[in-house]
């Protein structure tokens, strides 16, 4: 039976049920109000340090890509000074839920696929004469790894994955903490299976400090992202971004990687930026970076390597323990290394006290009715309302 057509009032009013619905499913964003002065490209900066920084001309011949399915062979490894006691399973369960971390991170554009290879394999040197501390070169880095491959060879095809996940056992502490290996081309490199291993993370004992989320931080290191705590620590080693981003500190409140680093993995897409490096400002409904959909940043472009982003937290998903929520402001320079301050947060109350575990700037969220300017810079940020999924804010460049 064929229906009979809705009256026109009838149908409008269907329309107004279904859409004010869909703002109040869960996880829905806020919708995004999207001017488009100038195209998104215009405030992507380049970067200048050669390696790994803020600019979004990432090297893929070096890197590798952030998005689509990593196939990862995960290796266990003790030796003759320190044979493994706990069984492998033990190690993997306490990394690879990171996997289900990155995924929700990138809005479902990247799989780690993670397999493990759940036997010791022994290292023929002791874990003592590998000289893994802070300042390892890289061709001892690529020493160790070229030897955790040789002892897993016989158990693994390494051809293929994409890269290595070595995992030490916990009885082995001179194997202290965690770094990731990129392959340099000016170096022999380690080959298995007619493979060359480009990518490795040499897992240390800082993983039982970390946790899963430590695959986050690492792995980002192979697509080109840059550590966001200094390197000189002095009175705090994590003054720059606090408990922002897991390339900061990895145990922070609010680990979800910066819009700024998803719209450089490509995991935030260009028409969900707004860009302004001319005079004359822009009223943006931010959609919180937690959620998948709308309109993510807005940029003012300060020079060539330099730009002030706003975008949108919510204390729900990877950042369900943030200390406080709103609209969160901070500088980026691709000119600067990583470890030095690539990304800088803007404090909104930089006189709280911290309660917790929070930190000073875990506290740094903008709110209705505040207001920042750098009066040098020629840039002015308004958050002018905040809701439940994000906050509408005005930008301007003057």
């Amino acid at each position: 039976m064929r229906p009979r057509p809705m009256a026109p009032a009838v149908r409008r009013m269907v329309v107004l049920l279904a859409a004010a619905l869909a703002l109040l499913l869960p996880g829905a964003p806020t919708a995004g109000a999207r001017p488009r002065a100038e195209d998104a490209s215009a405030c992507a900066l380049a970067g200048t340090t050669g390696w790994t920084d803020e600019g979004h001309d990432t090297d893929y011949s070096v890197f590798q890509r952030p998005t689509g399915t990593k196939k990862i062979a995960m290796i266990f490894v003790d030796f003759p000074d320190a044979p493994a006691t706990e069984s492998p399973s033990e190690d993997a369960a306490q990394l690879t839920p990171g996997a289900d971390w990155v995924w929700q991170a990138s809005y479902g554009r990247t799989w780690l696929d993670i397999t493990p290879y759940q036997r010791w394999v022994r290292m023929p040197r002791n874990s003592t004469d590998y000289g893994y501390a802070r300042g390892l070169s890289h061709e001892q880095h690529e020493a160790y790894v070229a030897d955790a491959v040789r002892a897993a060879d016989p158990y693994v095809d390494f051809s293929g994955y994409d890269m290595v996940y070595v995992v030490a056992t916990r009885n082995a502490p001179a194997i202290s903490f965690t770094p990731t290996y990129v392959y340099d081309p000016g170096t022999p490199g380690v080959v298995a299976d007619g493979t060359r291993i480009r990518y490795a993370v040499t897992f240390g004992q800082d993983m039982w400090h970390w946790g899963p989320k430590l695959l986050g931080h690492e792995t980002a290191h192979t697509f080109g992202l840059p550590d966001l705590y200094a390197f000189d620590t002095r009175d705090d080693g994590h003054r720059f971004t606090g408990g922002w981003d897991v390339m900061g500190l990895i145990s922070g409140a609010a680990p979800q990687y910066f819009g700024w680093q998803s719209w450089k993995l490509g995991w935030t897409d260009d028409d969900q930026v707004v860009c302004r490096t001319t005079a004359g400002s822009d009223t943006v409904e931010l959609s919180a970076v937690e959620y998948q959909g709308g309109t993510k940043l807005a940029v003012v472009r300060t020079g060539p390597t330099s730009a002030y982003v706003v975008e949108s937290r919510r204390a729900v998903r990877n950042d369900q323990d943030a200390c406080a929520t709103g609209a969160l402001i901070y500088k980026v320079d691709s000119s600067v290394k990583t470890g030095e301050g690539p990304i800088r947060v803007v404090n909104a109350q930089p006189g709280a006290a911290p309660e917790g575990n929070c930190r000073t700037l875990d506290h740094a969220p903008w709110t209705a009715g505040q207001s920042f300017s750098d009066d040098e810079a020629g840039v002015r940020i308004e958050v002018l309302d905040d809701g439940g999924y994000g906050d509408t804010v005005r930008v301007t460049k003057v």
